[in-house]
C-alpha cells in the first residue's frame, strides 16, 4: 500500500517494530455477552410506546418486534460466513470492503464515526444521566450549569461526557478490563430483565389484558391518539405507519454485531464470532418479546402511548411495584446504559483501528497501545461523543441514520452472494445458514424498509444518506491519487 493524501498508512511491518498484537482474550460467552449488552440499552423501556401509538394494536406492535428479530437473527446468522472468512478487527467494515473495495467500506466507516457509532454512544450516555436524576434531581437534563445566549450546558450532559471518559478510560486499559465489565453488567442486565418480565406476569391484570388482545381489535391496525380514539389508514399510509414504527424497534436491536468488530481478540474467532452473533440476537430477541408481552399484561395500549416521556417501563413498573416502581427502572436503565456504552464504544474503535490500517483515517488510530488495545482511536472516539452530547443534536441524527444503519447491513449481506461468485477459492469455515434464501429474505425485508421510509418518511431518510454520500468525495480528497485496484491488500 502506498502513501496517499493526507492519511498515511500503516505498513505490515508496524506492529512487529511495536511489538503489539491484539490479545485473544475474549471466550464465546464475553463475545456473546458483548452482542448482548451492545444491544440492550435504553429502547425496550421507551420505544414499544411509540411502536403502540402507531400500530393501535397488540397484535401488530408484537408483530413489529417479532420481525426486527427475524430480521436481526437472519442477518446475524448471515455475518456468520463473513465472519469466519475475514475474523479481522474491523468487522462489518472489513466485510465491505472485500465484497465492494474501499470507496464503500469508508462511506460505512465516515459514517459509522461521525453519526452511527458516535451519536449513539452520545444517546446512551445521556439515557443514563436522565435516568440518574431520578434518584438525584440535580443531575437533571433541565439543570443548566452554564448558559451562552443559546448554548447550553446541563448537569446531565456533564454527567454523560464523564461516563464515556470513564468507559473510554477502562478500555484503554486492556481487553480484560473491557470485557470485565461488560460481561459482568450485562449478566445483571438479562437477570433483571427477566425479573422485571416474572413479575409483571405475578401482577397480571387480566381485564387489561383482554382490553389489548380482544377479538375486535389486536390485528387492526389504527394510529392510536392521546385521548384513546383511533384514526385509520388508508393501506399506502398504514405501510408508512409500519416503517416509521419498525425504526424504534430496528435502532433498539442495533450493535448486533459488536463481536464481529473484536476479531482479533476472540479465541477461536471462526466458531465463536458467527455463534456469539446467533445466540445473543436470540436471546435479545426473546426477552424482548416477553417484555412487551408483559407490558400488554399490566397496561392498556392507551396507558402506554400516554406514558410521561414514553417511559413505558417507568408506568408498568409503577403498576407492578407502587411508586417505587420508578426508583427500580431507573436503576435497570443506568445498568443497561452504562453497559450498553461500554460495548459499543469497546467495539467501535476497532472500525476506525481497521480504517488507519488501510490509510483510510488517522495514522495514531492504528497503534495499540501497551495493554494491546487501540487507545488513540479509543480516545477520539470519545471526543467525537462528547461534542455530540454538548450539542443535543444526536437525537435527531439517530433517527435520520436508521435507515442508511440497514442500507449496511443489505450491501454486506448481499456482499456474501457476491463474494461467492467473485471469490469461490476463499475458505469458508461456516456457510451462511439457509443460504441463499434467508439472506435472500433479509434483503427484500430491508429493501422494504429501505424503500417505505424514503417514500413515507423522507425527513427520517434524505438527511442520513446525504450524511454518508458525504463521505465519496472526502474519500477522494484525501486519497486524490488512489487506485481502487490497489487498495486492498
Amino acid at each position: 500500500m502506498r502513501q496517499n493524501g493526507s492519511f498515511t498508512p500503516l505498513k505490515n511491518n508496524v506492529m512487529s517494530q511495536e511489538n503489539q498484537s491484539f490479545q485473544k482474550s475474549l471466550g464465546l460467552l464475553d463475545a456473546t455477552m458483548l452482542v448482548v449488552g451492545s444491544m440492550i440499552g435504553s429502547g425496550i423501556f421507551i420505544v414499544s410506546a411509540d411502536i403502540a401509538r402507531h400500530t393501535g394494536s397488540a397484535g401488530w406492535m408484537l408483530l413489529v418486534w417479532a420481525i426486527c428479530g427475524f430480521m436481526t437473527l437472519t442477518a446475524a446468522l448471515s455475518y456468520g460466513e463473513l465472519s469466519a472468512m475475514f475474523p479481522k478487527a474491523g468487522g462489518q467494515y472489513v466485510y465491505l470492503r472485500e465484497a465492494y473495495g474501499p470507496v464503500v467500506s469508508f462511506v460505512f466507516g465516515w459514517t459509522f464515526f461521525a453519526v452511527i457509532q458516535t451519536a449513539t454512544i452520545a444517546a446512551i450516555g445521556v439515557a443514563f444521566a436522565k435516568f440518574t436524576a431520578y434518584l438525584f434531581p440535580f443531575l437533571d437534563e433541565d439543570v443548566y450549569l452554564l448558559t451562552l445566549g443559546d448554548f447550553k450546558i446541563s448537569s446531565a450532559q456533564v454527567l454523560a461526557i464523564a461516563v464515556i471518559i470513564i468507559l473510554t478510560f477502562i478500555n484503554s486499559r486492556g481487553i480484560n478490563s473491557g470485557k470485565r465489565v461488560q460481561t459482568t453488567i450485562t449478566l445483571v442486565k438479562i437477570v433483571s430483565l427477566l425479573l422485571l418480565v416474572l413479575f409483571g406476569f405475578i401482577a397480571f391484570k387480566y381485564e387489561v389484558w383482554n382490553w389489548n388482545w380482544k377479538q375486535a381489535s389486536w390485528w387492526q391496525m389504527r394510529h392510536l391518539n392521546a385521548d384513546g380514539s383511533y384514526s385509520s389508514y388508508t393501506n399506502f399510509s398504514a405501510m408508512g405507519a409500519f416503517s416509521a414504527a419498525m425504526v424504534g424497534a430496528l435502532f433498539s436491536s442495533d450493535s448486533w454485531h459488536s463481536s464481529s468488530a473484536v476479531a482479533g481478540e476472540i479465541k477461536n474467532p471462526q466458531r465463536n464470532i458467527g455463534l456469539s452473533l446467533a445466540l445473543g440476537t436470540i436471546l435479545v430477541t426473546i426477552i424482548y418479546l416477553l417484555t412487551n408481552l408483559m407490558y400488554t399484561g399490566v397496561l392498556t395500549l392507551e396507558q402506554m402511548v400516554n406514558a410521561p416521556k414514553d417511559r413505558v417501563a417507568m408506568s408498568a413498573a409503577q403498576e407492578i411495584f407502587g411508586p417505587f416502581g420508578i426508583t427500580i427502572i431507573a436503576i435497570m436503565i443506568m445498568i443497561s446504559t452504562f453497559g450498553c456504552n461500554n460495548g459499543i464504544i469497546l467495539a467501535g474503535a476497532r472500525v476506525y483501528y481497521s480504517m488507519a490500517k488501510d490509510g483510510l483515517f488517522f495514522k495514531n488510530a492504528g497503534k495499540l497501545n501497551n495493554k494491546s488495545v487501540p487507545s488513540w482511536a479509543l480516545w477520539i472516539q470519545c471526543a467525537a461523543a462528547a461534542i455530540w452530547c454538548l450539542s443535543g443534536r444526536y437525537g435527531d441524527l439517530l433517527d435520520m441514520i436508521t435507515c442508511v444503519v440497514v442500507i449496511f447491513y443489505v450491501l454486506a449481506i448481499i456482499g456474501i452472494i457476491r463474494l461467492r461468485v467473485t471469490r469461490p477459492e476463499l475458505d469458508r469455515p461456516y456457510k451462511a445458514f439457509g443460504y441463499p434464501f434467508l439472506p435472500i429474505i433479509y434483503i427484500i425485508m430491508g429493501l422494504s424498509f429501505i424503500l417505505l421510509m424514503v417514500l413515507f418518511k423522507p425527513n427520517y431518510t434524505w438527511p442520513g444518506i446525504a450524511i454518508a454520500l458525504l463521505g465519496v468525495p472526502i474519500y477522494y480528497v484525501i486519497n486524490p491519487k488512489r487506485k481502487e485496484s490497489n487498495e486492498i491488500s
